[in-house]
């Protein structure tokens, strides 16, 4: 805790926002926890720290900035983007009031969990993907993709944040002399260059973030901010080891040609794809089948790039990330079109001929046995048997192609500890008692999830299976929350609680260890050790439904 810190906590802010508890900080300021005294909420409000060193004008535009952040923000109307409620001005500070939102961060989940799999990472990234395109829609930049900016919230809103320094289409830099915006590491390569950002340098910072929460490392991280510049400009990217069927998205957005990007609305229906568990061939179009897409293994990964659409522009004999490439020549490609013909018509020959086969050897062995008097051929039953019919020989004919009707639906299940011990009387408080919190993810909409949370060391029969809802066209993603009280009385409790799932498929989390020190509270004037009170509900609901 730096400066007054400390007391700033139960500061009251424009006569009306009451400071609770410090939420977070960056380079730009910190976030505070606060209550809106004239409507009873609960918020986050941001203030802005100046560094030392910054003459007024320069803390001016500073201040400018912040407010350019609510007003860019407000002027994007989307359930993925932190919603602004208020700018007030303290001490001739601007101070942003934004809502709460309740949950982790995006690099705080990784830095718990490690890295995620490549279907939930698409998850996530299809709705970053959406918040950014309407704010693109509004003219609105972000800069700054990264987990840090990206909340997952315990209702299972995935929220864009910090549009602390988005720039706006056709509004003047406001930026100081040699200010670096954005991290470096994220950064797109026409940025680091000095040249005007497009919405094409967000699809890159969304890919970067793609590229970390699989392979849980940054691609172009160095030891310094120059030397990470240098190789976001220079260096071609790592082949991803465990994306994939998201690697083709993430090489695709990785691009340092802009033009040459993937689009986002291309981006957009590959990672509804891969989300839903399915897998993008280099095409773009929907791959099935277990070989659709080659498994990641221990060594280096090959996999195929999304090429760029007929408008885009390329350099002639260039390929991914500026690799010469060696075209066919004429001939050998009028080869290869021959004998893939050949080939095709002598499958289907060789098809025809096994059908007319079998059918030849089953009418004939049925006509053989009147010929022997009835005699029935070694190993078969002597009883009379169906003539089988011409149509239906019974040789294997080739395996009709999937339904489009979608992947089969299923639930994944993921848990984390909040908080994992507890010391104090019990039943413990809310705030305090043992928490964890569950996600789970259904592969498509509308779904009815029966769910539950046990305990390993003192599991109960009657513990109640629970439904959640999805609802057609919804969210997939649903946040449960669960804490453990404790009953009253003394002792240290070591236990462990999973989140299950019986409905529509089985699955279940691992468990997730806690600790629970009860103490005896001190006895008061009309209040017996020993009175029995009820524990409170310790089986877990989701905190909301959309």
């Amino acid at each position: 805790m730096s400066g007054n810190e400390g007391g700033d906590v139960a500061r009251v802010v424009a006569g009306r926002y009451r400071l609770l508890d410090r939420l977070g900080q960056g380079g730009m300021g910190v976030v505070w926890r606060a209550r809106d005294e004239v409507l009873g909420r609960e918020v986050a409000v941001k203030e802005v720290r100046a560094p030392a060193g910054l003459d007024a004008a320069e803390v001016g535009r500073m201040y400018r900035r912040l407010e350019r952040e609510a007003w860019a923000a407000a002027r994007v109307s989307h359930r993925g983007v932190v919603t602004v409620y208020d700018v007030a001005s303290e001490d001739g500070r601007p101070w942003i009031v934004m809502e709460l939102v309740r949950g982790l961060s995006l690099a705080d989940v990784l830095e718990a969990e490690g890295p995620m799999s490549p279907q939930r990472a698409a998850h996530i990234g299809e709705q970053v993907l959406a918040a950014l395109r309407s704010a693109h829609g509004s003219g609105v930049l972000h800069r700054d993709v990264k987990p840090a900016n990206v909340l997952i919230g315990n209702d299972g809103r995935v929220v864009l944040s910090d549009f602390g320094i988005a720039g706006l289409s056709g509004s003047s830099a406001l930026t100081m002399t040699g200010e670096l915006l954005g991290s470096p590491e994220f950064m797109a390569p026409e940025r680091a260059l000095g040249s005007d950002p497009g919405p094409e340098s967000d699809l890159w910072s969304l890919g970067v973030m793609l590229y970390a929460a699989v392979e849980g490392v940054s691609p172009f991280r160095r030891d310094t901010a120059v030397s990470t510049l240098q190789a976001v400009v220079e260096a071609e990217l790592p082949p991803p080891r465990r994306a994939g069927p998201l690697a083709p998205v993430v090489e695709g957005l990785l691009r340092k040609d802009p033009g040459s990007r993937l689009s986002a609305a291309e981006a957009a229906r590959m990672l509804r794809i891969i989300g839903a568990g399915g897998a993008v061939r280099d095409s773009g179009g929907p791959a099935s089948g277990p070989g659709a897409y080659p498994t990641p293994g221990p060594g280096p990964a090959s996999y195929p790039t999304h090429g760029p659409g007929p408008d885009a522009p390329t350099a002639a004999g260039a390929g991914p990330y500026g690799a010469p490439t060696t075209p066919l020549p004429p001939a050998a490609a009028e080869r290869r079109g021959r004998a893939g013909l050949v080939l095709t018509v002598g499958i289907v020959v060789l098809l025809v001929a096994l059908v007319v086969l079998g059918w030849l050897l089953l009418r004939d062995g049925q006509g053989g046995s009147d010929d022997r008097g009835g005699a029935a051929a070694p190993g078969t039953s002597p009883s009379a048997s169906p003539r089988p019919s011409p149509a239906s020989p019974s040789v294997s004919a080739p395996s009709a192609p999937p339904s489009p009707s979608g992947p089969e639906q299923k639930v994944t299940v993921y848990a984390h500890t909040l908080r994992p011990a507890y010391d104090g009387a019990c039943p413990a408080p809310e705030v305090s008692a043992p928490a964890f919190t569950g996600t789970l993810e259904v592969a498509r909409t509308p779904a009815v999830v029966e769910y539950r949370w046990v305990t390993r060391e003192t599991p109960s029969p009657l513990t109640p299976w629970q439904s959640l809802a999805y609802e057609a066209g919804g969210p997939r993603t649903r946040q449960l929350n669960h804490t453990e009280p404790g009953a009253r009385g003394s002792g240290t409790r070591h236990d462990a609680v999973r989140l299950e799932v019986r409905a529509p498929t089985g699955a279940q989390s691992p468990w997730l260890e806690f600790s629970m020190t009860c103490r005896e509270p001190t006895p008061t004037t009309g209040t017996s050790p020993g009175t029995p009170t009820a524990s409170p509900d310790a089986s877990g609901s989701p905190d909301s439904l959309p």
